[in-house]
């Protein structure tokens, strides 16, 4: 029951209460919970402000609606670093999950003006563009672009970048480390083409990474940009003074 004794609104309790039963999985990933006539009746409070909870937990990737069935809870989002010094995949292995590759693209261009300045190269220069697609439960993770010079790589386009992890093929083929980053982060909304490939529809919120990567001389060997679903993980940051 709500304490209708304290200052704190019944609707923030509510919520509480709510996150609670889903953090110590009262609430398991994937039940249904409690329709909103029974949490209106626990609670004693009105099916509006039941409605406003679920839908600001939905919103926040904790529950999920089907259509006809009821509210859902949602699995955990999976906690990862920046992509950086350690991958994606090597992080999402090292915590038990299971991941798949998939190469949706892996062509060569010449590098446009834009391009070119990010990457720090003469406009017109070569360039390897690949694309890969991460899933994880079997469900589409993120998407992964990379820009690499074919300078610096004669011949990646043969490599096996799918079982392998791209950082590795360039440190063992090529010599290429990582000797500093530069990395940002911001919201994003997916493109029609990032929606077709994480089975969601365009304009859902994801997270984007960007990567310039650099060797012990300074110089980019690779510029990347990965999106991740905003609803499948959260990134932790750590700095020490």
């Amino acid at each position: 029951m709500l304490n209708r004794e304290t200052s704190k609104p019944l609707y923030a309790q509510a919520r509480d209460i709510l996150l609670e039963r889903i953090e110590s999985e009262e609430y398991l990933p994937n039940t249904k919970i409690p329709s909103e006539s029974e949490l209106c009746a626990e609670f004693g409070i009105s099916r509006m402000t039941v409605r406003s909870v679920i839908t600001e937990l939905v919103r926040d990737g904790r529950l999920y609606r089907i259509q006809g069935k009821g509210t859902f809870v949602a699995e955990p989002k999976i906690m990862t670093s920046g992509t950086g010094y350690v991958g994606i995949r090597e992080q999402l292995e090292k915590q038990g999950y299971e991941v798949k590759t998939e190469v949706v693209e892996f062509s060569s261009l010449s590098c446009p003006p834009s391009l070119a300045k990010k990457m720090e190269l003469s406009p017109g220069e070569m360039v390897y563009k690949l694309i890969r697609l991460r899933s994880v439960r079997d469900e589409p993770f993120s998407m992964h672009t990379s820009y690499i010079p074919l300078s610096r790589c004669p011949e990646l386009d043969k490599k096996d970048v799918c079982s392998e992890q791209l950082c590795a093929v360039l440190d063992e083929e090529y010599g290429l480390k990582r000797a500093s980053v530069s990395e940002t982060l911001e919201s994003a909304l997916a493109t029609e083409s990032e929606a077709k490939f994480l089975g969601i529809k365009r304009g859902y919120p994801l997270i984007l990474l960007r990567d310039k990567i650099y060797d012990a001389d300074g110089r980019i060997f690779e510029y990347s940009s990965v999106v991740f679903r905003g609803d499948k993980m959260k990134i932790h940051l750590e700095y020490n003074s």
